[in-house]
């Protein structure tokens, strides 16, 4: 027999953790959350690589209402965050209500006693409110590379890191110079006897300003939390201003644009690689990396930085389209995830078997970035157009967490089972969405991003203001919505049940 919960939450990253704690704080503890790994965590604690922190400031990356006092740099490594997750869910009690090692297979909507139906890969659940929290950073992404299985050497993802695998003295070929590859190159250069470091396309960066946080400050932001508030706010604001470059006026990022070149000429004295590594597009049309050892570690005598494409893998070496083959005896994928396919899509289907990634195929998008037409009480955190490009995604799941106690309130409240958004508000949202994102950088820029779908359209980002987002969640608007009511019948069955 299935377990049932009023809600039933996918995840314990950021977004489940902290649904699980506002609910709990609004009265609502009939709560299970489902996750597929043994511990809490969701990105952090599957994206252990060496060197793995957040290119975010640490003061934006907690909770507001469970500030860390205690990060010991400016920029926050993985395990400190990871920490912070697990001491959370530990000082919220809600480690009780997670089922770990129970991966989602299947969500399906029962149109007849309107609740979820969801399947997991050790056990069934049934819930009155589903809300999706596994984010999109939690499907690695690989290419297909022309021979890859055949390849006898190790080779994994870097959200997948092979911990008992040594680099020592190892060939080791790294694909991809994003975000992720930035931060291991360097820690694993001084070990492999040859680095090949795969480029398609050349990255802006900016130069990581971390710092130790003393022991004063991490004392005063302890005893004076309104002091912790202020540098938060501070910070925020800062963050924010990046925004006016990237969606109102381009033009802004010029300064920006100089800073990065700057640092490139600074760090890489080499003409010849210094032209492989200039990006011949616009300042932040594709996400902005943050590193200040990445240019240094290609200057070593053991890496090479390769631009040519990969024609093929060979048991033991890549062949790239110039004919050159490099041995190789490890090949780590720095290459992301599925970030604009939404992979958990295809598991989620409403009362007409239709499933979530069906029905984008044409119309990608949700209403206010958490609500899908055809799933009633369905809420996805981070889901389409709520990502950002400057500043810290908690500020975002914050935002969308007061939208969902909003409408879940509104259930109590009208004494309604169920609310599914009306396809016109939802079809308008997304159209004004398009329309602002024409004037961003990441659609006049001249490049192509994992931002952009298959169609070329950009379902990642919000095209404005952090705060502006916020404010288009504040508050649930019923109007925008129906409202389904259980008969009488489907109440004494379920009542008969529990």
């Amino acid at each position: 027999m299935a377990e049932h919960a009023h809600v039933l939450i996918i995840g314990t990253g950021f977004s489940g953790l902290g649904a699980a704690h506002r609910l709990r704080e609004r009265g609502i503890t009939d709560v299970l959350l489902l996750e597929r790994a043994d511990d809490v965590g969701g990105t952090w604690r599957d994206n252990s690589y060496p060197g793995a922190a957040c290119d975010v400031p640490s003061l934006l990356y907690s909770f507001s209402f469970a500030q860390n006092s205690e990060w010991s740099r400016s920029f926050s490594s993985q395990p400190e965050i990871l920490a912070y997750l697990q001491r959370f869910a530990r000082d919220n009690e809600i480690y009780p209500r997670c089922r770990f090692g129970h991966e989602m297979l299947e969500s399906r909507w029962d149109p007849e006693r309107m609740r979820w139906h969801v399947r997991t890969s050790r056990g069934e659940f049934t819930g009155d409110v589903l809300i999706l929290g596994a984010g999109p950073l939690s499907q690695p992404s690989i290419p297909d590379l022309p021979g890859l299985e055949s390849f006898e050497g190790t080779a994994f993802h870097s959200a997948r890191w092979d911990h008992e695998h040594d680099l020592t003295g190892k060939n080791v070929a790294v694909v991809g110079t994003g975000s992720s590859a930035v931060q291991f190159v360097p820690k694993i250069q001084p070990k492999a006897a040859k680095l090949h470091v795969f480029q398609r396309t050349a990255h802006w960066t900016m130069p990581r300003w971390d710092r130790k946080v003393s022991k004063v400050e991490r004392l005063l932001f302890r005893r004076l939390p309104a002091l912790q508030r202020l540098a938060r706010y501070a910070v925020y604001w800062g963050r924010e201003s990046f925004a006016l470059g990237f969606t109102v006026q381009p033009k802004i990022l010029g300064i920006a644009r100089r800073l990065s070149l700057r640092n490139l000429r600074r760090k890489v004295a080499d003409p010849v690689l210094r032209e492989k590594l200039t990006p011949n597009y616009a300042f932040g049309c594709k996400r902005v990396v943050v590193t200040s050892d990445f240019y240094p570690a290609l200057t070593k005598p053991n890496v090479e930085l390769v631009t040519d494409g990969i024609a093929e893998v060979r048991p033991h070496s890549i062949v790239t389209a110039d004919g050159t083959e490099r041995p190789v005896d490890t090949l780590i994928f720095g290459t992301g995830f599925h970030a604009t396919d939404f992979p958990i899509g295809h598991r989620v289907f409403n009362g007409d078997g239709a499933s979530l990634t069906g029905t984008w195929q044409d119309e990608p998008g949700a209403y206010r970035g958490t609500t899908i037409a055809g799933f009633p009480n369905l809420f996805m955190l981070i889901g389409p157009n709520t990502g950002l490009g400057h500043t810290s995604m908690v500020f975002i799941i914050e935002s969308q967490l007061n939208y969902v106690l909003d409408a879940l309130d509104h259930l109590r409240e009208h004494r309604v089972t169920a609310v599914e958004p009306l396809r016109e508000p939802q079809i308008r949202f997304n159209k004004r969405i398009q329309r602002r994102m024409r004037r961003t950088v990441w659609s006049r820029g001249g490049c192509s991003s994992w931002y952009l779908d298959d169609q070329g359209r950009n379902i990642a980002l919000w095209p404005g203001f952090s705060f502006s987002l916020r404010m288009a969640t504040r508050k649930f608007d019923p109007d925008a919505y129906r409202t389904l009511v259980r008969s009488r019948a489907v109440r004494d069955e379920l009542a008969s049940v529990r």
